[in-house]
């Protein structure tokens, strides 16, 4: 799969095409030097046959037909092995004088050129052989034939493609393995900047990209991400300074206000009065939850990962936050269904999870209309342990879903119920730190009242054999000091 993966990459495709690009060149160079090569040594043997024709002419109008069969005989007999090749006949093919006995079979070209086999039908002893020759009729109807054995040239132009093909072989090979050597080693480098930008996308936004002190252009994008991301941070936390800031510096002064209005209440008699006291105070408590859920998150945020991390049985703690809220259900009359696995365990702070599932069944009572259902689950799926609430209220819709965890962010139906948008805000601060991720989905879609199932996935806690006392207080199957399976998932 590594390797699958790797070829897929845009370097390893850039190699391929740059070695597509070499081999291409490196054919048209072979196949000109052959070209050059074969016709150089094919015109040599031509000129040599011409050669040899202009003085046998010359023999001919000096000394006539007799001079001329004269001539050829003294040539093949001072030429045993026959790479010089003749043949005089008459009109009907008889044999007059040469070193072949029989006139061959080829096709022969306008300008009198033949190619053609020595072998037994043209008189030759021995293994076949390439010859090549031109043909001449002579004056009296004779027949003249003037070549050459060219079949050690073949084999020279056959050794030249053969070479010309191994060399193409070869260089598609090295390039090819440099392709895959080039990318491999452009691959490592990318994979430390995705590895480090994953986990920066997971929370750990002190991870910075390690550079190798080379100047090169990798160390330059690593440079600029890393200036960028400390830009980022220094910006996120000048604004996370100043909410929290503002959230404690008016939480004192909100809550002298809301006791003064308190005591006001409490001292006034006339009725209109103590009513828009009364109001007043209710509004006073909102902004102070606002601040307080505020600073709250503020916190979570900044403690990261340290919180006190201890065995918890998700299943108990969620039913003893169902026991708190039931009554509120039982108001609405609304169907309040839990379907709790008391062994399903987690390595969290009990009293961060104990927010967070508060949290969700709050919401889902506050969003169901009356006579509504509302399910709260735990179960185990593979190496997780899920926490799932669902209800048969108005839901989310689906371009929404990414915004609801952005504070102050309330989905339109919703606004006009009490709330300030930092409830989800705080669920996904908690997931976070215990690695979680947060699934949305509808669980009726397409009706007027989808409902929504809210969904946190966080990994499970393996038990053993022993017994030991959990966070919730009673005793539960003992944990492995191994800090638990499964792999953390950001939210989505």
């Amino acid at each position: 799969m590594k390797l699958l993966s790797q070829l897929r990459t845009s370097t390893f495709q850039l190699a391929l095409l740059y070695m597509v690009v070499f081999a291409t060149s490196v054919f048209l160079l072979l196949a000109f030097i052959y070209w050059r090569t074969a016709g150089f040594m094919t015109a040599q043997t031509d000129e040599t046959i011409e050669a040899e024709i202009a003085g046998l002419a010359e023999q001919y109008r000096g000394r006539g037909i007799n001079g001329l069969i004269t001539i050829i005989r003294e040539r093949v007999a001072r030429d045993p092995n026959a790479k010089s090749l003749y043949l005089v006949t008459t009109e009907d093919y008889m044999k007059l004088a040469g070193n072949l006995t029989a006139w061959p079979e080829g096709t022969q070209s306008q300008s009198g050129w033949i190619n053609f086999t020595l072998d037994e039908r043209v008189g030759w002893v021995g293994p076949p052989r390439l010859a090549r020759a031109r043909i001449f009729e002579v004056q009296g109807g004779l027949r003249l034939l003037v070549g050459r054995d060219v079949d050690d040239l073949t084999a020279l132009k056959r050794v030249i493609e053969t070479a010309i093909n191994w060399g193409m072989g070869i260089t598609l090979a090295l390039a090819l393995l440099g392709g895959f050597m080039i990318s491999r080693s452009t691959t490592r480098r990318i994979e430390v900047i995705n590895n480090t930008s994953r986990k920066i996308m997971n929370g750990h936004l002190s991870q910075r990209i390690p550079t190798r002190g080379t100047s090169d252009d990798f160390d330059q994008l690593a440079e600029n991400l890393n200036r960028m991301l400390d830009r980022i941070v220094y910006l996120m936390e000048g604004i996370r300074h100043v909410s929290d800031s503002i959230a404690h510096d008016l939480r004192t002064p909100l809550t002298r206000l809301r006791n003064q209005l308190e005591n006001t209440l409490m001292a006034v008699d006339n009725e209109e009065a103590r009513e828009q006291a009364g109001r007043a105070v209710a509004e006073a408590d909102q902004l102070l939850a606002t601040f307080n859920a505020l600073l709250r998150i503020a916190r979570l945020e900044t403690r990261g990962n340290t919180a006190d991390m201890k065995p918890v049985s998700l299943g108990l703690l969620v039913s003893d936050a169902c026991e708190l809220y039931e009554a509120l259900a039982e108001d609405k009359q609304q169907h309040f269904e839990q379907s709790l696995d008391e062994q399903a365990m987690i390595e969290g702070d009990r009293d961060l999870l104990f927010q967070m599932v508060s949290n969700l069944i709050d919401n889902a009572i506050k969003y169901t209309p009356e006579r509504g259902n509302i399910r709260v689950a735990v179960y185990g799926d593979g190496d997780d342990t899920v926490f799932e609430v669902s209800d048969s209220g108005i839901g989310i819709p689906d371009e929404e879903k990414e915004n609801v965890f952005q504070r102050f962010y309330r989905v339109g139906k919703s606004r006009s119920l009490p709330g300030n948008g930092l409830g989800l805000s705080l669920v996904s601060a908690v997931a976070e730190i215990h690695q979680g991720r947060i699934v949305l989905r509808d669980r009726h879609p397409g009706q007027d009242y989808p409902g929504l199932s809210v969904a946190v996935v966080m990994p499970a806690y393996r038990p053993t054999s022993k017994r030991i006392k959990v966070a919730a207080g009673r005793e539960e199957p003992a944990l492995s000091e191994d800090p638990g399976a499964g792999s953390a998932a950001s939210r989505p």
